[in-house]
């Protein structure tokens, strides 16, 4: 389809269906999940284990062929486990498996099928059983994960820092910083005197973008009807 055949009220009902779901079968699974959540096909988000704790105005994304996937795996106690800031952008297909601790900072963009662990999940030697010990991963304020990047035990990813798509890191990057590579290596500098645009500077009022979404709803859906969109799923046709 190149547009939307809804009619307006039909994706009114829609949208209050999804916060019907999450708020019934996904929200319950996370130990904390904050609000205004815009989550895009709820049913293939995936959370394993406990604790994981989500702020508030998160993107949270999947698709079919992409499920995100949310992972404690461990058997200690009082471990942290996934904590997740508030305006982070989490794609489909992106996967975080914790055995401690995996701290994402607020504004940060994590982009399609990227992994981030803080374990081998195997020892080098007893191939049999995970390590006794994980190591923690911080990735700070406004940090940008790539496609398909890697993130692995013990990083700290510096506030403000890009990583490169592809990339696997493996040491810690510096606050400012340009990635790339296997294994990643700071680039390029960001220039500390340009200011950063951060998620919550363009998404922070809420409210103010849901009014200006709705309006833009109905003048983008104007005119479609009830026989219309059921016509366009049953005998599509060019154009549609």
């Amino acid at each position: 389809m190149r547009r939307d055949h809804r009619p307006y009220f039909v994706k009114k009902l829609w949208f209050r269906f999804l916060k019907l779901y999450i708020d019934h079968f996904l929200r319950p699974q996370f130990d904390g999940l904050g609000k205004n959540p815009y989550i895009v096909k709820p049913w293939y988000i995936e959370v394993f284990g406990s604790p994981v704790t989500i702020g508030d105005n998160i993107t949270l994304l999947a698709s079919p062929d992409k499920r995100t996937r949310l992972t404690v795996w461990s058997d200690k106690k009082d471990i942290l486990g996934i904590r997740i800031g508030d305006h982070v952008l989490i794609s489909p297909g992106v996967r975080i498996s914790a055995a401690q601790e995996i701290t994402i900072g607020d504004n940060c963009m994590i982009a399609s099928s990227a992994y981030i662990t803080d374990s081998d999940w195997h020892g080098i030697y007893d191939r049999s059983l995970p390590p006794d010990t994980a190591y923690p991963v911080k990735l700070k304020n406004n940090v940008w994960i790539g496609d398909s990047a890697i993130i692995c035990k013990g990083v700290t990813i510096g506030e403000n820092s890009i990583i490169g798509a592809g990339a696997v890191v493996s040491n810690d990057i510096p606050p400012n910083s340009i990635a790339v590579g296997n294994p990643a290596r700071v680039v390029k500098q960001l220039d500390p005197n340009r200011k950063i645009t951060t998620r919550k500077d363009r998404f922070g009022d809420i409210d103010l973008i849901n009014m200006n979404l709705d309006l833009q709803e109905k003048e983008l859906l104007k005119g479609n009807t009830l026989t219309g969109w059921l016509r366009s799923i049953i005998i599509p046709m060019n154009g549609d």
